[in-house]
């Protein structure tokens, strides 16, 4: 028995059947143009909130006094000669050096051991010297008055630094600044002085900032940042 052959399909049913093809692949190549350039939403974002405060009802801490370095009010050495001019030049910084010595022994409060306290006493009119503790001195104005205060370094141990710096306050040479630290510079910038010290990580220092106090008469700490350290070429050079 002959196979049977299909029936033959009407030529409408043909143009019917080539025409839905034909939309059909337009409307998916339209679909794919549309979704390439068209962006996608990646969703909701998150709220962004304000700060909130912890433990709002517990009672803040009081607040602190400016730090002194040492000093909560400005020191008169009064063993020293009177300056009615107010120029702290004209008395010797050496001089100072050993009144103020002499003074915190009055008052228990030695920063030296008697070796050291020695070697000062003997270069203290010499001071700068390879072998002599005491650095030369340095005169800044400090407290904006337009005259220049007294800046001492003394060297103590194997890299501590105390600095004191001096006023003339009505004609007699006060202490206004007792610091103790280990610095790698130290520098004067816009009336401050300014500490710079090593990190605890390489390549970061801390720094000090103290500047005067008119209210107390003293340097007072005005700032204390940690950060990296500047540059071998731009570090302010030790004083």
């Amino acid at each position: 028995m002959p196979p049977a052959r299909g029936l033959p399909i009407p030529r409408a049913a043909v143009r019917t059947v080539a025409l839905a093809v034909v939309v059909a692949g337009s409307a998916a190549l339209l679909g794919g143009c549309a979704g390439a350039g068209v962006p996608k939403s990646a969703g909701h974002a998150a709220p962004i909130t304000g700060p909130t405060a912890l433990w709002p009802g517990s009672k803040p801490a009081p607040e602190a006094s400016p730090a002194t370095g040492g000093e909560e009010k400005p020191q008169p050495l009064t063993a020293l000669p009177r300056v009615p001019s107010g120029d702290i030049r004209k008395v010797s910084a050496g001089s100072v050096l050993l009144a103020q010595i002499d003074w915190d022994k009055r008052h228990d409060q030695s920063a030296f051991d008697k070796d050291e306290e020695r070697k000062i006493r003997a270069c203290a009119d010499k001071p700068g010297s390879a072998s002599c503790p005491v650095r030369a001195p340095e005169y800044h104005d400090l407290t904006g008055d337009g005259k220049d205060e007294l800046i001492l370094g003394v060297q103590s141990g194997s890299n501590l630094l105390i600095i004191y710096a001096y006023t003339v306050k009505d004609g007699v040479v006060t202490s206004i600044l007792g610091s103790t630290s280990s610095p790698q510079s130290v520098e004067v910038a816009d009336r401050k002085l300014v500490i710079h010290e090593p990190g605890d990580a390489p390549g970061y220092e801390s720094r000090t900032v103290y500047a005067w106090d008119p209210r107390h008469q003293v340097m007072t700490i005005q700032d204390v940042g940690y950060g990296r350290r500047a540059p071998a070429s731009a570090t302010p050079s030790g004083r």
